[in-house]
């Protein structure tokens, strides 16, 4: 059989229920926040009922007893309880559309060769050492910027 006890509890007052676990010992500022709720509910240190709970997001109703740090707290709320809502998951059609065939772009056959005594300087803006000492460390007429080597 079990013992009814008669202790002294703090009330805690909640707008919705239910409420998760963490929420209440956030609202009777029992810790400074959420994070600290969730560590002192995981290590054990919450008691809900009179047992011991490990779920952070428990689910606590009108009249729960929540038990913390030697104190404890019962939890009033004048609301009703709220149903979660079901989302019904719409079904979409999704409709094929046909693209028209792409056009065959005709290709160069022969590309021609860069002359590497020259520096490109229209992709690629970097110079070799050699190229720069042939360069006569000129600046860059698109950047203005003088090629360095290293």
């Amino acid at each position: 059989m079990s013992e009814e006890i008669e202790v002294e509890a703090l009330e805690v007052e909640v707008s919705v229920q239910p409420i998760e676990l963490y929420k209440v010992l956030k609202i009777a500022n029992l810790v400074s926040g959420g994070g600290e709720a969730k560590y002192a509910i995981s290590e054990g240190y919450v008691a809900v009922n009179g047992e011991i709970e490990l779920r952070k997001r428990c689910k606590i109703y009108d009249g729960d007893v929540i038990e913390f740090n030697g104190e404890y707290f019962v939890v009033i709320c004048d609301q009703p309880v709220q149903e979660p809502q079901v989302r019904e998951q719409k079904t979409s059609q999704v409709a094929v559309i046909e693209k028209p065939a792409k056009k065959d772009k005709k290709t160069p056959a022969v590309k021609a060769k860069k002359n590497k005594a020259t520096p490109s300087t229209s992709k690629n803006r970097s110079v070799t050492k050699k190229e720069a000492e042939k360069a006569n460390k000129k600046a860059d007429t698109a950047t203005g910027r003088k090629p360095i080597s290293f």
